[in-house]
């Protein structure tokens, strides 16, 4: 049996201190010891996304990446878009073009679309295709998927300064 280890990392915009052991995956991490659900284990060969989470900004599977890699890094989950009274303009265009049936993948989806807005503010069909290729929704809600991130992008633009 091996020992767990202590590990140091910022979750969601706060330090936080986790014991963890050699074979636990992000997903068991952030599950068992933060009780965070957003990131969730489906295939647990990293091929549908449902388990996104971002380390140091960038988007990993969750269940393929040990919990030990991220002693000293910053770690982001869609529930760090949690907040009492505004939605990120990524999860509103999701409700209002109504991008979910189930649910599931969403949490993956969004933090997806959010890197895509980020590095292309006003992205075409194959450029949405492209990035979200990694998550799979089971619904088959991809039409409306694309409709949200086209959303997204414009509320995006009208929310920023001129």
């Amino acid at each position: 049996m091996t020992a767990a280890r202590t590990i140091n990392f910022t979750l969601n915009g706060m330090p936080v201190t986790a014991d963890v052991k050699p074979h636990h995956n992000l997903v068991e991490l952030l599950q068992m010891q933060f009780s965070l659900t957003g990131a969730r284990e489906s295939c647990g060969q990293g091929l549908c996304g449902c388990c996104t989470v971002l380390v140091d900004g960038r988007a990993v599977s969750g269940c393929l990446y040990l919990a030990v890699f991220v002693d000293g890094a910053e770690v982001t989950t869609v529930e760090s878009l949690d907040t009492a009274t505004t939605l990120s303009p990524v999860q509103e265009a999701f409700i209002e073009t109504g991008a979910f049936q189930c649910g599931y993948c969403t949490p993956g989806f969004i933090l997806m679309v959010g890197q895509l807005l980020d590095a292309h503010p006003d992205p075409d069909d194959h450029q949405i295709r492209h990035y979200l290729t990694g998550n799979l929704c089971r619904c088959a809600t991809y039409p409306e998927v694309i409709e949200a991130v086209k959303l997204a992008a414009k509320k995006r633009k009208a929310a920023a300064p001129a």
